[in-house]
């Protein structure tokens, strides 16, 4: 059996096995019993809990249960539509989660289907492509076919590629499709209106709800001009911010993420509540951005257990 380990997340093997994956916490040991451990076990134990912060459980943010619950009843709504479905598209500035709650979704998704329709290994239920860099319409077929699991020499034409997609996807009963990165995506260019009018094909062609992810997509003319139009009357925007600071219940918000990720730190001397403590501090070092403040807490537990200061 080929090793899928290290298949990245826009092919089908590297989705299944990123939504396959639920990481297990090691345990939760004290000084007291950590020096119990043996050389080896001790060795053992810290790389484990290495892994472990390199890739801390998520924190359900309020960004992600509205991307979830919006999207989840657009499939509802699009389940009989032939045609002019509606879609979603998550956009913000670079750091505050919009990778994070587009693959989320799509995880969420892919389980409620499996345990609706289990041992059906064929389906699949989710595609997940990124815009390519100066992307052209061949391009951006060809990263479905990638997905997919399709090959096509590089005289292969797109109309063929694309048939291949559409026939694919829809044998395979593809209910979501998961396009990041947008920002890539220039509609002032002929290049980048073609992608643009390649997506819109897709999604006629798709009895699926397409839900796009990008960098401030708005200010990219994204809903300029006749395309532009299109895609404005036919999806809902959910913008990503980062969390505010000035309120009460901001504060409150900031502090509780901060605790979710706190209790999932797996250090022998940390103090629970010490970072919650320090919530200011960490709010004026990341500016509220979520892929700081996870950045800064992971390097934070892993430098902890490197260093023997086991707390952060």
């Amino acid at each position: 059996m080929a090793d899928t380990r290290w298949r990245p997340r826009i092919t089908k093997e590297g989705w299944r096995r990123f939504v396959d994956r639920v990481p297990a916490a090691p345990d939760q040991h004290n000084p007291a019993t950590a020096k119990l451990l043996t050389e080896a076990q001790r060795a053992t134990y810290d790389e484990e809990r290495l892994a472990y912060h390199a890739d801390l459980p998520l924190a359900n943010t309020p960004t992600i249960q509205k991307v979830i619950s919006t999207a989840r009843l657009l499939v509802q709504l699009n389940r009989n539509q032939v045609s002019a479905r509606r879609g979603l598209i998550v956009s913000g500035a670079s750091g505050t989660g919009k990778t994070t709650a587009l693959t989320q979704l799509g995880r969420t998704h892919e389980r409620h289907t499996r345990k609706r329709q289990p041992g059906d290994r064929h389906r699949l239920p989710v595609l997940y492509v990124t815009v390519p860099p100066a992307a052209t319409a061949r391009m951006l077929a060809v990263e479905f076919a990638r997905f997919l699991g399709l090959s096509f020499t590089g005289r292969a034409n797109i109309t063929g590629i694309v048939d291949a997609v559409c026939h694919t996807a829809a044998r395979t009963r593809a209910e979501l499709v998961l396009v990041d990165e947008l920002h890539n995506l220039d509609l002032a260019t002929r290049a980048g209106a073609e992608v643009s009018d390649q997506l819109k094909y897709f999604a006629e062609r798709l009895p699926a709800t397409f839900v796009y992810a990008g960098i401030d997509v708005e200010a990219q003319g994204l809903f300029a001009g006749v395309r532009g139009r299109q895609i404005a009357g036919r999806f809902t925007v959910i913008p990503v911010v980062p969390f505010a600071y000035g309120t009460a219940g901001q504060r409150e918000q900031w502090r509780a993420l901060i605790a979710t990720m706190e209790l999932a730190l797996r250090l022998l001397r940390h103090k629970p509540g010490s970072l919650v403590g320090m919530d200011e501090y960490l709010y004026r070092r990341t500016g509220g951005m979520i892929g700081s403040l996870s950045q800064l807490i992971r390097s934070g537990a892993i430098l902890a257990i490197e260093n023997r200061s086991e707390a952060v």
